[in-house]
């Protein structure tokens, strides 16, 4: 339902440049967000751009700006990646990282819930976006230092339904990784949980 309002409020339009494209991107767009990719996709944490210029301001207007219909235009850029595309069809299930009940009430949306649930639309991976909570409403980690965001989010996450999990391969998908608190803290608790393996994908690395 509140993906279909966005719809209506910002019907078939790039992200980046406003201009009409129902894919969410448009190519000229496409081609110059290339100087920001992140070629090297290997690893258990994979970012698809540097968290800088264009895609920095992109990414805050869509965490606090109330730009929420750029979900559309960040997942396009995510599966335009054709070796994150394939690496996709490799894992069962994707669960975005969760904001917080009074964040998303605050902010109207989850971020990485609405990318996630258009990337699952177009490859064949199970969508499970009330797995894992957030179940503490942590401080913003973005104004503490290294050593204050693993504090503040150590025992923030619970797993719920550790059934749909057990002995499955997942993709942890979130916004920004920036020193990994947030994504270790979650990937710990998914494989205590019985998840066989943890990838992360954020749209960007500062």
């Amino acid at each position: 339902m509140f993906e279909t309002i966005i719809n209506l409020l910002y019907p078939n339009v790039c992200g980046f440049c406003n201009t009409i494209n129902k894919e969410g991107l448009c190519k000229k767009c496409e081609l110059k967000l290339k100087k920001y990719e992140i070629n090297n996709v290997y690893g258990d944490v994979i970012s698809v751009f540097k968290y800088e210029d264009i895609i920095r301001k992109k990414i805050i207007e869509y965490k606090f700006g109330g730009k929420s219909y750029l979900y559309k235009t960040f997942a396009k850029s995510i599966l335009n990646n054709k070796k994150i595309y394939s690496i996709f069809e490799k894992y069962d299930i994707i669960i975005p990282v969760p904001v917080h009940k009074k964040r998303r009430a605050g902010r109207g949306y989850d971020q990485s819930e609405l990318v996630a649930k258009e990337i699952a639309k177009v490859i064949s991976i199970t969508l499970e976006s009330n797995v894992l909570i957030k179940a503490k409403n942590t401080d913003v980690q973005s104004l503490l230092t290294r050593k204050q965001r693993k504090e503040n989010i150590k025992d923030a996450f619970e797993v719920r339904y550790k059934e749909r999990i057990q002995g499955k391969k997942i993709v942890l998908l979130d916004d920004v990784y920036t020193t990994g608190a947030t994504i270790n803290e979650c990937k710990k608790i998914l494989k205590e949980s019985g998840a066989i393996q943890v990838l992360v994908i954020t749209i960007a690395k500062d």
